[in-house]
This record gives C-alpha cells, sequence and structure tokens, in this order.
C-alpha cells in the first residue's frame, strides 16, 4: 500500500535525532519534506511503540530483487532499486564490477540516466583498477592498472554521477589517480588491495577517504606488518565500510572498527548483488558465475564470496542486538556518514526540517515496519492508529 499526504504527523515513538533519542516524538511530513510545524488538523499516525529513524543510504551495492546493476536492463536496475527500498535504503548507489573499458562507459551512460531522473544516488565504480592478489569475485583477465586517463573516461561516460572509485592504489597510477579523483570531487576508495601499511598511507595523504569494505580482499593486519588495516582505522581521514551480515566479518571484527575509529567513521553498506531480497539459486556477478545458497554468494569457480544478499535492514538490526551498537551509532553509520560522503546530507540522512521525508519506522524489535520516501510510503505501517 502506498500514499502521500499533503500533511501528515507521526507521533508517539522513539525519533532518533542527531541530537539524541526523542522519547514520544513527532515527525512532520509536509508533502515530499520534513517540516518544523503543522496545521492544528494536520492527521496523526500513532506509533507508540516504534523507532523512526532517517531513511537509509547505500553507497555501495550491486543490485537486488533478480535485478543486476552491473548488467541488467533498466527495468533491472529499478527492480533492484524498489526490493533495497522496501528494506528501508531510501537512497542507494550503483556499484559496477570489473569488466571492458567500453562495456564500463556504456553502463556509466545507462546508470547516469537513472541518477538524473532521481532514481539513484550515483555511481561507484569498482573495479578494473584492483589488484589480481586480491580480486575476490573480479574476473583476474580484465584487471588494469588505475591509469588516471582511464579513470577519467569512466568519470566522463558517466557524466558527473560518478560518487567514488575503488582502487588498489599501491599499483601504478594509483597515487595519481587517487589526486586526480580528489580534484573532481569523486571518492578515492582504497579496497581490492594488497598495500602495505607505508603505500595505504601515502594513498590516504594523496586523498583516498574511503576503505571499500574493510578487512575484506586486503591483507589481514600482522603485527610487524599492518598492511591496510591499522592504516585505514587509524587516520580520521577515512571513512570505513562494513558488510554486516554475519558472514563477511566476525563481530569481534566489527567491534574493533567501531572502537577503534568511531561511529562517526563507518558506513554499513551492502555489498548486495542481484540475489538480496530473491532467494538461493544461479547468478552472474559480471561475466562470472555465482551460485547462492543458504543465503550466502560464491562464486561457483574457486569460491571466493561474490557480494553479499544483505539488506541494510537485515544490517541494522543485527548490528543493534547481536553485535549491541548502540541505536545512535547504528542510524550514523547507516544513514548520516554514508550522506555526508556522497555530499548529500543536506537532503538525507537526518530527520531535520527542510530535509526529504526519508524515514524508517522500526518495531520494539528493531524489524521494519514502514518506509517513506520523499512523504510517499513504500511499505506502509500496519500496526498502527490514526488519531
Amino acid at each position: 500500500m502506498a500514499g502521500r499526504a499533503d500533511s501528515t504527523v507521526l507521533a508517539g515513538a522513539r525519533v532518533v535525532l542527531p541530537t539524541g533519542t526523542v522519547e514520544n516524538g513527532r515527525v512532520i511530513v509536509e508533502g515530499t519534506r520534513i517540516a518544523g510545524s503543522s496545521a492544528e488538523d494536520a492527521p496523526a499516525v500513532d506509533l507508540s511503540g516504534h523507532w523512526i529513524v532517517p531513511g537509509f543510504v547505500d553507497m555501495h551495492n550491486h543490485g537486488g530483487g533478480g535485478g543486476s546493476f552491473t548488467s541488467g536492463t533498466v527495468d533491472d536496475v529499478l527492480t533492484g532499486v524498489r526490493t533495497h527500498r522496501e528494506h528501508g535504503t531510501t537512497t542507494l548507489v550503483a556499484s559496477t564490477v570489473t569488466g571492458e573499458m567500453d562495456f564500463l562507459a556504456e553502463r556509466a551512460g545507462i546508470l547516469s540516466e537513472l541518477v538524473e531522473q532521481g532514481d539513484l544516488a550515483g555511481i561507484h565504480f569498482e573495479g578494473p583498477f584492483i589488484s589480481p592478489c586480491r580480486k575476490g569475485a573480479h574476473s583476474e583477465s580484465l584487471l588494469r592498472h588505475p591509469d588516471p586517463a582511464e579513470v577519467r573516461k569512466l568519470m566522463d561516460a558517466a557524466r558527473g554521477t560518478a560518487k567514488m572509485f575503488t582502487l588498489a592504489t599501491e599499483l601504478p597510477g594509483g597515487i595519481d589517480s587517487v589526486r586526480l579523483l580528489a580534484e573532481h570531487g569523486v571518492i578515492a576508495a582504497i579496497g581490492h588491495t594488497d598495500a602495505t601499511y607505508e603505500q595505504t598511507v601515502e594513498a590516504i595523504d594523496a586523498g583516498a577517504t574511503v576503505a571499500t569494505h574493510l578487512y575484506n580482499a586486503m591483507p589481514g593486519l600482522g603485527h610487524r606488518a599492518p598492511g591496510p588495516i591499522a592504516a585505514l582505522l587509524e587516520d580520521e581521514r577515512i571513512t570505513v565500510e562494513l558488510i554486516n551480515d554475519g558472514t563477511h566479518l566476525h563481530p569481534a571484527a566489527l567491534e574493533l572498527a567501531y572502537h577503534h575509529a568511531g561511529a562517526h567513521r563507518v558506513a554499513l553498506i551492502t555489498d548486495a548483488m542481484d540475489a538480496a531480497g530473491f532467494g538461493d539459486g544461479q547468478y552472474q556477478l559480471g561475466p562470472l558465475a555465482v551460485e547462492v545458497k543458504d543465503g550466502v554468494a560464491r562464486l561457483v569457480e574457486g569460491g571466493s564470496i561474490a557480494g553479499s544478499t544483505l539488506t541494510l535492514d537485515t544490517a541494522f538490526h543485527r548490528a543493534v542486538t547481536i553485535d549491541r551498537i548502540p541505536v545512535g551509532d547504528v542510524v550514523q553509520s547507516i544513514s548520516a556518514n554514508p550522506a555526508r560522503l556522497l555530499g548529500v546530507y543536506d537532503r538525507v540522512g537526518s530527520l531535520e526540517p527542510g530535509k526529504d521525508a526519508d524515514l524508517v519506522v522500526l518495531d520494539e524489535d528493531f524489524r521494519i515496519e514502514g518506509v517513506m520516501r520523499q512523504g510517499e510510503w513504500i511499505v506502509q505501517p500496519q500496526a498502527v492508529r490514526s488519531a
């Protein structure tokens, strides 16, 4: 059920604001935006016993609902977008995977149109500029060094909608590519990397600001060779992506990141592929065959983890109930931080007057009950009363 009310008051819930949680709070929706006040006769929806949090912002996502962002049609992409919206992700960046340069430029053209229409928040190029030593679910034969000229080609193909590139910055051309991206306001993310600690520090100093799915597809933390993990955790300039699906990370690794980096430097992501919200079976991730079994996606050949089937409502639920992260910290990591990185915090990422009415309603057990995007219910809360 969906619909838009010109003026609605969502009342009685715990409302998570940037300043803290308000008991028995109110969120006023006027058209597509959050308002500071309402008319006396505005209808009220009683959400007592629920939580209201900002809509989730996913900056690393390859698809969902059977629709692939990496190779699917426009309709496939929109299917993935709808699927993730139903799970609370009201702002979403489409991620690619390694492919031929001309194919990636073509994908950028398709995805950029959806950004311009407001369906997507931008494009993230994951590959082909990554290390063959840490390729994960990327085709090794298509990998290449991060040549700034080729990075620029993809930026141009995206027509101003490129938000992030994942790079193995230790490769030839890596540092120059980081500088190019930083100069153009595009996020340079360190990932799928075999870099040393010192090489990672060099990349951060050149302008890198994100760690692509920290811990995954990079050397482990060593006491003599600390590698990229130590450099990325310790530097205040870096936001670390975490995939909290119970497969990619041990809970202790997630706790270490929150403890050492702090909630203000964590971005919870899905790294979802098209099986998210769809089910087990056989899939393609770029040119590679993937089998999803018991919700875990792995390459048919080699068995490497191939993205996830995660949705952000599950990541939120796990963070609060299993990992015991404070609700306000989880909201910061799943909404505010990625919105700031993407340059859209003026519109989304928190519940403040003037921003888009993007919000998620959770029950007392932190299960999703409702999703609103720009004042329209994507998922209408059922167990509520109108007053």
